[in-house]
Parts: structure tokens; sequence; C-alpha cells
């Protein structure tokens, strides 16, 4: 069983995508990249209370295919 490169580097960045939300650290421009790089269009929603993040999270239903993307891509610039 080979391990592709592009998947063992999404893996990667999902990981720290992980990190990032449990932590409460999703208020940064690396999350933003990270976000861009997983193709994530769904929801992150962060909580606070007198300046501190009480509760982050991130809903995992939003997540498409590299494919899929690219066919959105396409449909968008035709526009």
């Amino acid at each position: 069983m080979t391990i592709h490169p592009n998947n063992s580097n999404e893996e990667k960045n999902f990981s720290e995508f992980r990190r990032k939300v449990k932590s409460a650290e999703v208020l940064s421009a690396s999350m933003e990249h990270l976000l861009l790089s997983l193709g994530f269009t769904g929801k992150v929603s962060v909580v606070m209370q007198n300046g501190r993040v009480l509760k982050s999270g991130y809903e995992e239903g939003y997540f498409h295919q590299r494919h899929e993307r690219r066919a959105d891509d396409e449909r968008t610039r035709k526009l």
C-alpha cells in the first residue's frame, strides 16, 4: 500500500486544523490558510466572553473532494 503525498499532506493539515479548533486558536491567519488548503466550506464557530474564547467548534459535513472543488471553480469562472 502506497501513501500519496497529497493525502499525507491533507491529513497533516486536517490534524493541525482540529488541533487549532480544540485549543481555540481559530482566529488566526494560519487557520484561514488551513481552511483554504482543505477546501473547507462549512462553519467554524467561536464563543467569546470578556475577551476570552469559551468554546470553539466546526461543522464537519462541509468538506469537498478535490475533483469537486475543481468542477465548482470551473463553474464559477464560466459565470
